[in-house]
């Protein structure tokens, strides 16, 4: 069934066919600018300054606040330097920092020309601070009253200044030296007597985040908190600026991004798959790959210098495939679970020891089922010794895949790197190498095959 959405889509698509700016504007006012936003992204790039300029100049910044930074930017270049001053300078500071950090420097100084002086300085000091850090995300632009104002001049302070904020939701009391006091829900004002001052209003303990802590905190202060505006302050508790619930839920959407990426082996794309060209996707793609390979030779190299107790026994290559497998599919299960788990916190590094317990448990469990389940085959092709093999062997390639699987997060975590990077492919490639040892040398030991060397 075709959506709204969808609807129009088409219809701009065929009026832009037909030239019919009439109607073209008459359908874009129609819709919300979220939508507008969206269909822009969908046509082709020589469209999009088309529809854009058949927008009411009112529009416009709203539009272009939604679009994608890597669709903002050239449409800069199709408007003229007087309405890109207007869009830039009317863009919040958390969107314009969006937009500029993705830039090379040059690109950003020709931009900042066309920003006023205290436009530039706030962008600036946002951009200064570390990348991922909450002070990149933060808007400056919010509402603060003094704890000994009345209601009725607060009121009246919020009405003047609701269009500076993102959001009047959630208004800061402050106190002179811009210290963070409270955090109180709109409705209090309203509902307060109109000659009380502010700091008799109910309060309760205020949540609030260094500018400098990671992004990651700040979602997950506004998830267990259940909060819709998180304050953002300085060492000394000064307010600087204020992260609503829909920027942490862009950066919830991009670490989910990252993080499938990588834990598929491929390098984190800043835009989106429809938009990647051929070099940036062989780029991203290739240097695990060739790990991988290089991973997947040493367990060939394994396999070939047990080539004579393989030709002593043909059957065991009937079990290799199964075995192994199991072991891989074991460490990507357990290797998924651990990194969602250090993700949201559920887990810290400090619970290694107690989780790798458990996990000896659990992993030795599976394998006993899956090694009973398997003796069967193992009955059926080679005899009772190849049973007893098959079944030993994919116990302890199973709990050794579920452990490796377990620990390789706490390990690059411990170093300081990305635990998604333990990719599934990683993990199985890892599990594969120890599997065929361990599968090859109880076959030699318990059947007494030659090992051709090794």
């Amino acid at each position: 069934m075709e959506t709204e959405f969808e609807h129009y889509l088409i219809e701009i698509r065929e009026l832009l066919e037909r030239e019919d700016w009439p109607r073209l504007r008459e359908v874009l006012d129609l819709m919300r600018i979220q939508d507008i936003a969206h269909a822009l992204m969908e046509l082709e790039d020589e469209q999009i300054p088309r529809v854009f300029a058949a927008l009411p100049r009112g529009r416009k910044v709203d539009v272009f606040s939604y679009l994608d930074p890597h669709y903002q930017y050239p449409l800069l270049a199709h408007v003229s330097g007087a309405e890109a001053r207007h869009l830039l300078s009317e863009m919040l500071p958390d969107d314009l920092t969006a937009l500029l950090e993705d830039l090379p420097p040059e690109e950003v100084r020709r931009l900042l020309r066309l920003l006023p002086f205290r436009a530039i300085r706030r962008a600036l000091t946002l951009l200064g601070y570390p990348e991922s850090s909450v002070g990149r995300l933060m808007t400056t632009e919010f509402v603060a009253v003094r704890p000994d104002w009345t209601i009725t001049d607060s009121l009246a302070h919020i009405r003047e200044h609701s269009e500076r904020g993102e959001t009047v939701n959630v208004i800061f009391v402050i106190d002179e030296d811009r210290h963070l006091l409270h955090a109180l829900p709109l409705k209090r004002f309203v509902l307060g007597r109109p000659t009380d001052p502010v700091e008799k209003l109910p309060a309760g303990p205020v949540v609030s985040i260094n500018a400098q802590a990671d992004q990651a905190e700040a979602v997950r202060l506004i998830q267990h908190y259940d909060l819709e505006v998180l304050p953002v302050v300085d060492e000394e508790n000064v307010l600087l600026g204020i992260i609503t619930v829909d920027d942490v839920m862009d950066v919830v959407e991009e670490e989910t991004t990252e993080d499938f990426h990588k834990m598929g082996s491929v390098g984190a794309l800043n835009l989106s798959l429809r938009d990647a060209g051929f070099p940036l996707l062989y780029r991203k793609r290739i240097g695990w790959l060739l790990v991988l390979v290089a991973l997947n030779l040493v367990g060939g190299t394994i396999i070939a210098g047990y080539e004579e107790a393989i030709e002593a026994l043909v059957v065991l290559v009937f079990f290799l495939p199964l075995i192994i497998a199991s072991g891989g599919n074991a460490g990507a299960q357990s290797s998924t679970l651990m990194v969602r788990a250090l993700a949201t916190g559920d887990v810290e590094a400090k619970d290694w020891l107690k989780l790798w317990g458990r996990e000896l448990f659990v992993s030795a469990a599976l394998g006993l089922t899956m090694g009973v389940a398997v003796s069967a085959l193992g009955l059926w092709r080679g005899g009772p010794e190849v049973a007893m093999l098959v079944a030993i062997a994919m116990t302890l390639v199973v709990a050794m895949g579920s452990l490796v699987g377990m620990m390789l997060p706490f390990i690059l975590d411990r170093l300081r790197m990305d635990p998604a990077t333990a990719s599934v492919p990683l993990v199985t490639s890892a599990a594969d190498i120890a599997g065929i040892l361990i599968y090859f040398s109880l076959a030699v030991a318990l059947l007494n095959l030659p090992t051709g060397g090794l």
